[in-house]
């Protein structure tokens, strides 16, 4: 099924989509210049052979798709721990851990293994929670991103508010840009159902919080509340 799936994408390579792909990315990648939608649509067409194997033959065929490094096979990966996700348990985590550390390398793959597969299994699962929060001390800048935006849909539902703000505080003074743009993009999301908690976070925080963070934790705020917030007085 892997051979299938890597024939699909190498008779899709598209060499002017692969220019455009690249000019995302500050990190070198691989890719075969085919859009996201279309990678989507490919690994859909395996989504039930998928479901029927075992989770650790699943598991396998993932690791061999993330050890190709081109970003679609990388996502394609992502997307098929998604639909086994009722096979997914707890102690799992530490195996997705493991991923973030040995193959994520860009946001596209990050964005889309933690919103989703993660992301999941944090509704799932609370207690991994913790597994995230200390992700946030991790010298990976891939790792401390995760940690934020794994949690992206809980706070889009209003859950796990306290540790949303806790890995927010431990993220908050980071150097990395994708991180503050990670956690700044969590603080958007909690500020949906929390708006007043997350005004307040950015206010006591915002003489010391990069820029880049607050302007996306306040981006779906009212006029008034982001002016208060982007004054530096």
């Amino acid at each position: 099924m892997i051979q299938s799936i890597i024939k699909e994408l190498e008779s899709n390579q598209n060499e002017e989509i692969q220019k455009q792909v690249l000019h995302f990315f500050k990190e070198e990648i691989k890719t075969y210049g085919i859009r996201n939608a279309q990678v989507e649509s490919i690994a859909k067409q395996y989504k039930t052979e998928f479901q029927k194997l075992p989770k650790n033959q699943v598991f396998a065929m993932c690791e061999t798709l993330w050890q190709s490094n081109y970003i679609e096979q990388c996502l394609i990966a992502c997307h098929v721990t998604q639909y086994i996700h009722k096979q997914i348990e707890e102690i799992d985590i530490h195996m997705f851990s493991q991923w973030i550390d040995t193959y994520i390398t860009n946001w596209a793959n990050c964005d889309t293994f933690c919103n989703h597969t993660i992301g999941d299994m944090l509704m799932q699962f609370p207690d991994i929670i913790q597994e995230l929060t200390q992700w946030t001390q991790s010298e990976n800048m891939w790792k401390r991103r995760a940690a934020a935006v794994s949690c992206i849909i809980p706070a889009r539902k209003g859950m796990y508010k306290e540790h949303m703000f806790t890995i927010a505080q431990l993220l908050l003074h980071d150097k990395e840009d994708l991180v503050q743009k990670g956690y700044g993009w969590l603080l958007k999301e909690t500020s949906k159902p929390y708006i007043n908690d997350v005004f307040n976070f950015v206010m006591q925080h915002k003489r010391t919080m990069p820029r880049t963070a607050l302007r996306y934790a306040i981006e779906k705020m009212p006029e008034d509340m982001r002016k208060q917030a982007m004054t530096k007085a």
